[in-house]
């Protein structure tokens, strides 16, 4: 009985998962805490503030300032201020001449700071400038929910922005995101989890979220026993675009669907669930409500159009499992509604819109766990709908994990983005070659940057089912 109820994983690779999992888990909670003033540069200015709405600022200035200031927005987690992605990021960039400035956000609402987080970005730049001057060149930079918040601010920066940078920014902004992160939460629910009753949306309280988050995840680990159950995780891991490559294992190979389900339940063993819960928790408390649904949704369509579909085929396959039938189970079952003015204060404050009013380069790692790299393939989609496609670049690292570039790697996309607003002209200074060239000149850790086209975002909707309550 004890071996029907342990992953089919095998020991070497199960630890070599679970210590790279952790690495990763630690390297995700370090993105959202507060750097320290940098200390590389003996002669920089370290200068704080406080906004009109509570946020905090914080900025610092190289004694040998280059005239260019880095506007930072931070990622997901607590409210507190920032101006760089990390330590050496802003280590580098200090001795290269930037300064660099950050805000907090709103800290008296939620996480999800979206309601504040370009009105304080745009206040903070107001705030250092009148302590430094005006800047010679203004270009802003954000990583995760602030690659976001970053895209916004080149939506709508022209004249206060002279470009941007994403990197690993949620850039298909809050409802895609809850969208197929519901899509992934009733799979397991419904096909996992049958006649219990599991709390998906309008969490009343984080313990809320957390209680479900734990009742999912340990349906997954559960389910990771058999081939039936294993299928059913492929299943859900192609909704919640989750990639097929773990922290420290080798890629998969194309065809092989099993070693791609271990890798993706790795992600899950990882605890991806708790983050994914209390994300939509915070969004839920920023929006005033639930912006997501699943009422009208067909689950066939929606698999057909993901990447990963060969592999659930694959796996459903061999456990002689009815695809069609779970299919069909679920768009039965899809009864989930938006609450209308919860999805109008998401679409207003938590999506980067389609244009942009200055040049933008995003960076993105090709396996993303919590914002995927398809986000970018559906961004770019409708930047260039909007007639804006020669503002954008799109860049791509071959590393698994969320925002895990080096130094080197964000230096040079840096360098790429001020060349194309000295020059007027991007060049060739974005493609994949040049930024390895020039991330491995700077002789610091590394890069892997390489060709890479994203798949679409398996999402499945555009149009909110609405009512009150359900």
């Amino acid at each position: 009985m004890r071996a029907r109820t342990r992953p089919r994983t095998r020991p070497r690779t199960r630890l070599r998962i679970a210590l790279a999992a952790l690495a990763t888990v630690a390297s995700a909670v370090l993105t959202t805490l507060p750097a320290p003033a940098a200390q590389a540069d003996p002669g920089a200015t370290h200068l704080t503030g406080t906004l009109a709405d509570g946020a905090t600022w914080i900025a610092d200035v190289p004694a040998r300032w280059n005239g260019t200031l880095l506007l930072f927005s931070h990622g997901f987690g607590p409210t507190v201020a920032r101006d760089a992605p990390s330590d050496a990021v802003r280590t580098e960039l200090l001795a290269e001449g930037y300064a660099t400035a950050g805000s907090s956000y709103d800290p008296h609402g939620s996480m999800w700071a979206l309601n504040s987080a370009e009105r304080d970005q745009f206040a903070t730049l107001d705030a250092v400038t009148a302590k430094i001057g005006t800047p010679r060149r203004t270009l802003s930079v954000g990583q995760s929910m602030g690659g976001l918040v970053n895209a916004q601010i080149a939506r709508d920066g022209a004249g206060r922005v002279d470009g941007a940078l994403g990197l690993c920014g949620l850039v298909a902004g809050g409802t895609d995101l809850d969208n197929y992160q519901l899509d992934a939460e009733y799979t397991i629910a419904r096909l996992l989890l049958p006649g219990q009753d599991v709390g998906l949306v309008r969490f009343g309280s984080a313990t809320d979220a957390a209680a479900t988050a734990k009742k999912l995840t340990d349906a997954v680990t559960a389910a990771q026993a058999t081939p039936q159950g294993r299928a059913r995780i492929a299943l859900v891991a192609a909704f919640l675009n989750l990639p097929a490559w773990a922290p420290g294992e080798t890629a998969p190979a194309p065809a092989d669907w099993s070693g791609q389900e271990e890798q993706q339940y790795a992600w899950f063993a990882q605890g991806i669930l708790s983050f994914v819960e209390g994300g939509r928790y915070a969004i839920e408390q920023s929006a005033g409500g639930n912006n997501s649904w699943n009422k009208g949704v067909d689950y066939a369509r929606l698999l057909a159009g993901s990447v990963h579909a060969p592999q659930v085929r694959a796996l459903y396959g061999a456990a002689g499992l009815d695809l069609g039938a779970d299919l069909d189970s679920l768009t039965r079952g899809a009864t989930i509604t938006a609450d209308p003015a919860a999805v109008r204060a998401a679409q207003r404050t938590s999506s980067a819109g389609q244009g942009l009013g200055v040049p933008l380069l995003d960076v993105h790692t090709v396996a993303d766990n919590l914002v995927p790299v398809e986000q970018e393939r559906r961004f770019g989609d409708r930047v260039r709908a909007a007639g804006d496609g020669a503002l954008l670049r799109q860049a791509y690292v071959q590393r698994q994990g969320h925002c895990t570039f080096t130094t080197a790697e964000t230096v040079a996309a840096l360098h790429a983005l001020d060349h194309r607003v000295t020059t007027g002209h991007w060049d060739d200074a974005a493609t994949p070659a040049a930024l390895q060239r020039s991330a491995t000149a700077l002789g610091l850790d590394g890069a892997a940057y390489v060709p890479y086209r994203p798949a679409r975002l398996t999402v499945g909707r555009d149009r909110p089912a609405h009512s009150t309550h359900h």
